[in-house]
């Protein structure tokens, strides 16, 4: 029984692992634009991610990803909104506002 537990914590750990890393690259995507720190105005036309609020952050993802909101940057967001899921969205601003 004991090597059944271990091997059902040996998935756990491994999907938790995944996660992180796939989370860690989804991340990256972002950065590539907005700096490491979102600190930059991406392509120097968007709001400094930064100085936004996790609300704000949230909003506007998820209006990308409804193709409610944006400017000139709303094809490229949506784009890369639409891969995401609400969830993967809010542990991205999770990660940026920590």
């Amino acid at each position: 029984m004991s090597k059944i537990w271990m091997a059902v914590g040996v998935i756990l750990v491994g999907t938790v692992a995944s996660a992180n890393i796939d989370m860690k690259s989804k991340i990256a995507v972002c950065k590539g634009c907005h700096g490491q720190k979102f600190e930059k105005k991406a392509m120097g036309k968007s709001n400094v991610v930064k100085d936004m609020s996790k609300e704000a952050i949230i909003k506007a993802l998820k209006g990308y990803k409804a193709g409610t909101y944006g400017g000139a940057m709303k094809k490229i967001m949506e784009g890369q909104m639409k891969k995401l899921s609400a969830k993967d969205i809010e542990a991205i601003v999770d990660k940026i506002k920590k």
